[in-house]
């Protein structure tokens, strides 16, 4: 079994590309992934850049991502570059996660409309929620953002956030640590402390780190 964690970045379809928009609002612009062997342990990335299809890349994504028109051009379009991406994981069975079904939810609306003879039964039977099973494991009613779980296990952000290679390192250190099921219990413990204050308790960890009761009611997908 490899286990591959994905990211995508996404630029939105111009508004003059109304019938578009009807099947997708958005096109990936960058794919950023790393496999992982039996162990846990990385083995490979994958990386690139997607021009988009309709529409140049919009201001707020540049400021968000990096991601400029001119890195993007001529880089191909979204069906060489899904292609790519499964040729890359290649044929052992493995599972893909992201943190959420928002890049999922992309994939498959852009197959859809862009390669109409893919069979997206493919990622659906690969995909897992990251997110939701360390929401599960901790028993959390709200989805905590991916910076804010990374936080919470005092892991230090890797390269520039809002870019799909970084995005998908620093998620795949959570998968990783949800392996060791007691080292995730106590690093995670802190956290929980916060979020589930006990009554009976004079002070808690949280009135003794301020910072980290910013946590509290900042859950996001």
């Amino acid at each position: 079994m490899k286990y591959v964690v994905i990211d995508l970045e996404m630029n939105p379809v111009d508004r003059e590309f109304r019938d578009v928009k009807r099947h997708m609002k958005e096109e990936v612009i960058e794919f950023g992934a790393v496999r992982l062997d039996e162990n846990f342990q990385q083995e490979a990335e994958f990386q690139c850049y997607v021009e988009p299809e309709y529409g140049k890349i919009k201001k707020h994504i540049v400021e968000l991502t990096g991601i400029k028109q001119e890195m993007v051009a001529g880089q191909g379009h979204y069906a060489e570059a899904f292609a790519r991406f499964v040729e890359w994981i290649g044929e052992e069975e493995t599972k893909i996660y992201s943190w959420s079904m928002s890049d999922i939810k992309q994939l498959k609306k852009e197959c859809r409309f862009k390669l109409p003879d893919f069979d997206v039964k493919w990622l659906d039977a690969r995909w897992v929620d990251l997110q939701q099973e360390f929401d599960n494991r901790l028993g959390l009613h709200n989805s905590l953002a991916l910076k804010h779980a990374l936080g919470a296990m005092d892991h230090k952000f890797e390269g520039t956030q809002h870019t799909a290679l970084a995005d998908a390192v620093n998620t795949s250190a959570i998968l990783v640590l949800m392996q060791d099921e007691e080292k995730f219990r106590r690093t995670m413990q802190p956290v929980l402390d916060i979020l589930e204050p006990q009554e009976d308790l004079a002070s808690s960890i949280g009135d003794l780190c301020p910072d980290l009761l910013k946590l509290k009611g900042s859950f996001e997908a």
